[in-house]
């Protein structure tokens, strides 16, 4: 109960700062986003488009934990993962606190949840991760980042939304290693304390996902999720 309080509370302070307490937003943000969304990256601090690209690494990353986590929740997942692409941990947040525990994955993978469970789509989204921390760092201008990150609400808040979601992921990891029989402490602690790439690793070595037949509750649940 503590748990879901502490993350009732983290999402709505992160919705009242974001709001309310962020710095202002700025007039040229919807232009911004659009040159960013659209690739036409002339002028803009590489560090801010390698942060942009990279928010849109994250919902991959999650939706192959939280598709299979949901398999067998009250609450079914998709809505949450879909709306993380747009929002972040906006909308990660919410299934956080309100789903349960869950070390079983019931029924039959489907399609897409082999496509997610699979080791290339981590090796893939591994290497598009390097490819963009590689050009921040080296055409990245860290002063520029740093004014943008103090006056400009979007830049502000999509920083902070990053860190969460590097912070949040062990609240999905323990769970997804037990799912497939890969219960170690000491990987657990090491994917959790290295920032994107620790899951990125994960998403490359866990072992693939047992599936199981449904019975009952359990099918029920499952053609639900």
């Amino acid at each position: 109960m503590l748990r879901k309080v502490s993350l009732f509370s983290l999402w709505m302070g992160f919705v009242v700062y974001a709001f309310f307490l962020a710095p202002p937003d700025q007039p040229d943000t919807f232009d911004l986003i659009k040159k960013l969304s659209l690739g036409q990256w002339q002028g803009i601090n590489p560090l801010i488009i390698s942060l942009f690209n990279i928010m849109g690494v994250w919902p991959l990353i999650y939706s192959a934990v939280v598709f299979t986590d949901g398999r067998c929740q009250k609450i079914p997942a998709w809505p949450f993962a879909t709306a993380s692409f747009g929002v972040g941990a906006f909308a990660l947040l919410p299934y956080l606190f309100l789903r349960e525990p869950n070390q079983e994955f019931v029924g039959k993978k489907t399609i897409f949840i082999k496509l997610l469970d699979s080791r290339v789509t981590g090796i893939i989204l591994t290497v598009i991760a390097g490819i963009l921390v590689a050009y921040s760092v080296q055409g990245g201008d860290w002063q520029d980042f740093i004014q943008q990150w103090q006056t400009n609400r979007f830049i502000h808040v999509m920083s902070l939304d990053f860190c969460l979601l590097c912070i949040l992921f062990p609240l999905l990891l323990e769970d997804d290693m037990a799912r497939r029989g890969w219960k170690n402490h000491q990987i657990f602690w090491l994917i959790s304390l290295v920032p994107l790439f620790g899951p990125l690793i994960y998403l490359c070595l866990r072992p693939a996902l047992p599936e199981t037949e449904t019975t009952g509750i359990s099918k029920q649940q499952a053609t639900v999720n």
